[in-house]
């Protein structure tokens, strides 16, 4: 089960990847200024770090065993999928609204679906994972 986490976690952080990608191409940064994107830098940046550090502690985990790395990858895992879920909804409330300008509309809906839906199976792939002895 480890293992199926860990496949689908980096099949979410691909789909990151490439959402972080779309919005650093289409000015994201660039629009801090203005206020035009409804995503402050900070939040863009601490997801994916977070997703990052969560993988590296489940990577450990895996290599070692240890429960620790478990729940630590766990714990920070939630906090990025907390920072995922406040990015859907501004994401969502920003679509067609005042903000239709942002970066964040260049967003394919596809890809946003996949992310989450990636993002959520790993969530529970990786508590089922961590609880079992």
């Amino acid at each position: 089960m480890g293992i199926i986490a860990l496949v689908i976690w980096c099949i979410t952080a691909g789909l990151g990847i490439y959402l972080l990608t779309m919005w650093l191409s289409h000015g994201g940064l660039r629009q801090q200024a203005t206020r035009i994107t409804v995503f402050p830098a900070v939040l863009i940046f601490a997801h994916p770090v977070l997703a990052s550090t969560g993988l590296s502690f489940w990577v450990a985990f895996l290599l070692t065993g240890r429960r620790e790395f478990a729940w630590t990858g766990f714990g920070v895992l939630s906090v990025s999928a907390m920072l995922g879920f406040v990015m859907l909804t501004r994401w969502l409330v920003g679509r067609g609204g005042r903000h239709a300008r942002g970066a964040e509309q260049h967003f394919p809906v596809r890809a946003v679906a996949l992310h989450g839906a990636a993002g959520l199976s790993t969530y529970v792939l990786v508590l089922i994972s961590a609880m079992q002895d």
